[in-house]
């Protein structure tokens, strides 16, 4: 089972597990905040909207495309 640092905080997930289904088991399911300050979460669940881009170990990426890795360090609030 991996393990990632969600946000500051550890999360274990299942193997197959996607980012954006990581996220939301935790906190507020959201994967991002607008330039409003609106928090926004993964929408289409397929790479299309963009709506569920986070940081992934210091790179912008699509939470809805991405695997879950052991020791991956997500950054969803700026």
């Amino acid at each position: 089972m991996p393990e990632l640092i969600l946000d500051g905080r550890p999360l274990q997930v299942a193997d197959g597990t996607t980012v954006a289904a990581a996220l939301a088991r935790t906190g507020d399911g959201c994967s991002r905040t607008a330039v409003s300050g609106q928090r926004r979460a993964p929408f289409c669940g397929m790479g299309v909207c963009q709506e569920c881009r986070v940081q992934i170990d210091g790179q912008r990426r699509l939470a809805c495309q991405t695997l879950c890795r052991d020791g991956m360090r997500v950054e969803s609030r700026p």
